[in-house]
C-alpha cells in the first residue's frame, strides 16, 4: 500500500507541508519533561542495581524478576541516549552531547561514534542501495541465490533468531562497540577510546565495591537481556509485513519513514519503557521530535494515522521474513527458495 502523501503538481509529487507544521511544533525539547524522564529512569535503575545485588545473598528468583525489570529501564537509558543522538532532547548541544556521553557508559555505546552510523541509517532506510551501515543484515532473492555457500551459510546463521536476538546482541554491545569504524572521523573515533575509558573505570569501581563476580553477573545479564529487547525492537521497525524497500532512483524519503518504519503498537506500559519509540514510523520522518512528544504528535496529524499498527502478536511474524524479493516487493522466507527452485525445474524442457 502507498500513503498518498503529497499533491502532483507539473508532474512531479509534491509533498504537502501541512504535516510538517504541525510536527514542528512537537520539536522544541520541554526542559521539565527532560529533567523528569531523566530522574524516572536513572534513578529507578540505580535502585534495581542495588536491590539486584542485595538480592543474590536472598533468592536467585527475585534476582530473576528484579533483572527483567533493570533490564527494562535499561532500554528507557538507550531511548535517551538515542534522542540525544538526533539533538532532541534538550535545548542545549552541550548539555545533551555530555548526557549522551554518560549515557553512552551506562548502555555501553560511544555517543559521537553511534550517532555518525545512525544518522547514516536514517538518511538510507528502506534503500536497496544504501544497505549495510546500521541496519539488519538483508539480501535480495537474487542476491543470496548468487551468493557463495559460504556467505549463503553466514548469512543463514545471522538471520538465525538465537543468533540474532540472543547473541549477537552480547557481541554488538561489549565486543563490536569497543572498536572504531576505519571510516570514522577522528571526533567519532575518539569517542570510542572515551567511552571504553569511562565503562573501564565505572566497572572498576563497581567491582571493588560489590565484588568482581557480582558486578560481571549483574552487567553481563542486563545488557543481555536489555541488548536483546533493543535488537527485536530495532529488527521489527524494519522487518515486517508490507514494509517499503526501493532501489535509489525510485526511493523516497517520505515514503521509506511511514511505510519503511512500523508503527508498533505496543500494550501501555512496553511503550513507557521502549519510550514510544513504536512510533517509529513519526520518529523516521521527524527525528527532532523528543520521544515524549511522539504519541501528541502522532494523535495531532491524520496522516501519520493512516499507517497500519502492527500490534505486539503479529510482530512474531517478522520472525520468518529472511529475504527481500524484488520482484514481488515484499519479504519473503527461506521457504520460498524451495518453491522458486521447483518452479524452475518444472519450467526446464524435458
Amino acid at each position: 500500500m502507498r500513503v498518498d502523501v503529497g499533491l502532483v503538481e507539473g508532474g512531479e509529487a509534491k509533498v504537502t507541508p501541512r504535516w510538517k507544521e504541525i510536527a514542528a511544533r512537537f520539536q522544541v525539547p520541554d526542559a521539565w519533561r527532560s529533567v523528569w524522564q531523566l530522574v524516572d529512569t536513572l534513578v529507578p535503575y540505580a535502585v534495581l542495581w542495588y536491590l539486584i545485588y542485595r538480592s543474590l545473598a536472598v533468592s536467585y528468583w527475585i534476582t530473576a524478576l528484579l533483572m527483567v525489570l533493570a533490564a527494562g529501564f535499561l532500554v528507557r537509558v538507550f531511548i535517551i541516549f538515542h534522542d540525544c543522538c538526533h539533538g532532541s532532547f534538550l535545548k542545549s548541544r552541550k548539555a545533551m552531547d555530555a548526557l549522551g556521553f554518560i549515557t553512552g557508559v551506562l548502555v555501553f555505546t560511544p555517543f559521537y561514534h553511534w550517532r555518525w552510523q545512525h544518522a547514516i541509517h536514517h538518511g538510507h532506510a528502506g534503500n536497496l542501495d544504501g544497505r549495510g551501515m546500521g541496519d539488519v543484515w538483508t539480501l535480495t532473492v537474487q542476491e543470496y541465490l548468487e551468493a557463495s555457500r559460504w556467505k549463503r551459510f553466514a548469512y543463514r546463521l545471522t538471520r538465525n533468531p538465537v543468533v540474532l536476538f540472543v547473541l549477537s546482541p552480547l557481541f554488538l554491545f561489549l565486543v563490536l562497540y569497543r572498536f572504531a569504524s576505519p571510516n570514522a572521523a577522528r571526533r567519532e573515533r575518539h569517542s570510542v577510546y572515551w567511552t571504553n575509558l569511562a565503562i573501564l573505570g565505572v566497572a572498576s569501581v563497581l567491582s571493588s565495591v560489590l565484588g568482581l563476580k557480582e558486578y560481571l553477573l549483574i552487567q553481563l545479564v542486563l545488557t543481555s537481556l536489555a541488548g536483546s529487547a533493543g535488537v527485536w525492537l530495532f529488527y521489527v521497525q524494519h522487518q515486517f509485513e508490507g514494509v517499503y524497500w526501493a532501489r535509489r532512483g525510485e526511493w523516497d524519503f517520505t515514503q521509506a519513514a511511514l511505510q519503511g518504519s512500523s508503527f508498533y503498537k505496543l500494550p501501555k506500559v512496553l511503550q513507557w519503557f521502549t519510550g514510544n519509540i513504536g512510533l517509529h514510523h513519526i520518529h523516521h520522518l521527524d527525528p527532532k521530535i523528543p520521544n515524549y512528544h511522539l504519541e501528541k504528535c502522532y494523535k495531532a496529524v491524520p496522516l501519520f494515522q493512516t499507517v497500519k499498527p502492527l500490534t505486539l502478536f503479529a510482530s512474531f511474524k517478522s520472525l520468518t521474513y529472511r529475504l527481500w524479493d524484488e520482484q514481488r516487493q515484499k519479504l519473503v522466507g527461506f521457504g520460498h527458495l524451495r518453491a522458486l527452485r521447483r518452479q524452475q525445474r518444472l519450467a526446464k524442457p524435458c
